[in-house]
């Protein structure tokens, strides 16, 4: 784990990243558009630095709590103004494409962006645009042939954003971990399915190490940073190995174990899609070629970090 002093959040995660005093100087107004659960986690770090962060939600401002809250639902009309936005330097989309396959935020906001003139946008994708490469590692310059019609959405959605003109950068992630999103939650709540498929191996990154390479990035000069980033860990491995230390971790029993093929038509659609493809991410570019030092650089350590939420 990395040895830079880090201050705990009120659930355990890290709120000073290396790079935060950095990019915090660098972003006038920052603009988070989706307040899920990556989202969110930015724009508390941001936060914390004291940089003034505008956050979207698909609801609007409940009484008393409208501070940096902007009411974005494209599907009901609900649109931030100019005005809203003025000052916002630094823009991150984490919204998904639409039911459609077209991205919301370039179908009702493209205009009003281009007048903003931000000096760097983050776009939060998938590393399923690189489909299914059998195992092997994907990186960087790795062929995009997305197998998933979500994964080709994405991919249509990336294309589209490069063509926008606007300082684009793309964040591949893989699957997404960290404080109340782990496997100890699924062993918690009884969901959990101790599955086994001869050589599938899964990527993940804990929702820190993508707040920590987005500060990251952005406290970089402009020239400096690559148009396409994977932000992953090092050792993608078996769902079945962080399920097991999730067992180990809280001191309960594994599910019984089950095999793929015995149980793959019985999965819904979207589950039997997460099993269909089987690559292993690499963010080498990331670590090695931007000097990024991952906090949590497996799971072993990612996972563990989060069992202060059990205990």
């Amino acid at each position: 784990m990395a040895e830079d002093s880090v201050n705990p959040g009120a659930d355990g995660g890290r709120i000073d990243h290396p790079a935060l005093p950095a990019a915090a100087a660098a972003i006038d107004r920052m603009l988070v558009l989706g307040g899920g659960y990556t989202g969110r986690r930015v724009a508390r770090a941001l936060e914390a630095a004291g940089v003034p962060v505008l956050l979207t939600h698909r609801q609007p401002a409940p009484p008393g709590d409208a501070r940096g809250w902007l009411h974005f639902d494209p599907d009901q009309g609900a649109l931030p103004s100019q005005a809203d936005l003025a000052g916002v330097s630094h823009v991150l989309v984490t919204i998904p494409p639409d039911a459609g396959g077209r991205d919301p935020v370039l179908e009702s906001l493209e205009t009003r962006l281009r007048q903003l003139a931000p000096v760097w946008l983050g776009y939060l994708s998938t590393t399923g645009v690189y489909g299914d490469s059998g195992g092997d590692w994907v990186d960087e310059t790795s062929p995009t042939r997305p197998l998933l019609e979500r994964s080709q959405a994405r991919l249509a959605c990336e294309q589209a954003w490069r063509r926008s003109g606007l300082p684009v950068q793309l964040l591949r992630l893989p699957a997404i971990y960290g404080p109340g999103r782990n496997p100890m939650v699924s062993l918690r709540n009884g969901t959990a399915r101790l599955i086994h498929k001869p050589g599938q191996v899964f990527s993940r990154v804990h929702v820190d190490d993508i707040v920590g390479a987005v500060l990251h990035t952005i406290a970089l000069a402009p020239e400096a940073r690559p148009d396409t980033l994977i932000l992953a860990d090092t050792f993608p491995c078996p769902s079945s190995e962080i399920l097991g230390l999730a067992a180990h971790l809280l001191g309960c029993p594994l599910p019984e174990l089950q095999r793929y093929e015995d149980v793959a038509a019985s999965m819904g659609p979207m589950a039997r899609s997460f099993w269909s493809e089987n690559r292993r991410a690499s963010s080498r570019r990331l670590r090695d070629d931007l000097g990024y030092r991952l906090l949590y650089p497996t799971y072993r350590e990612g996972l563990a970090s989060c069992s202060g939420d059990f205990f």
